[in-house]
């Protein structure tokens, strides 16, 4: 599965930046997260509850961040596991741009997972991943005091 968005933050392309690498933030702009935390200074485990249809699970994983060029970009990849439900795993490639509005932030993602959770069809996977990422836009430019717009609306 493959997702995209830009989206128009009223924020300094600092705070932004500062906002993503807060893991109190991020925890807190998450749908479902529980924990989020820095075990190194590119690495975080989260803990995070999914819900796909009437299922409801709680993933363990780890995320590892690279090609770090600060306030400007990095790449995020993880795994994460849930018992019995099996596995997913996913990159994102984020990007931060200056704009006379605040910063356009734009993101490609994949992902993709074990047997287990596509059986609930890739419908409804994409549908929780999307929700998860809309809702993360949501609350993310409030939490730092700003608002937001997606760019890819018409």
């Amino acid at each position: 599965m493959k997702f995209a968005g830009r989206y128009l933050i009223s924020a300094s392309r600092q705070k932004v930046w500062e906002a993503l690498n807060d893991t109190e933030v991020l925890k807190s702009c998450i749908p479902g997260c529980t924990r989020m935390e820095f075990v190194a200074p590119d690495e975080l485990e989260a803990e995070m509850g999914v819900q796909l249809g009437p299922v409801k699970f709680t993933f363990n994983g780890e995320l590892k961040l690279t090609i770090v060029t600060v306030a400007e970009r990095y790449m995020l990849a993880g795994r994460g596991r849930s018992g019995w439900i099996g596995g997913a795993k996913g990159s994102a490639d984020i990007s931060l741009a200056d704009d006379p509005g605040g910063t356009v932030l734009s993101f490609e993602a994949e992902g993709e997972a074990d047997s287990s959770i596509a059986n609930f069809g890739a419908n409804v996977v994409g549908r929780s991943a999307q929700g998860v990422i809309d809702r993360f836009f949501e609350r993310f430019a409030g939490a730092i005091g700003a608002s937001s717009r997606s760019l890819l609306e018409g």
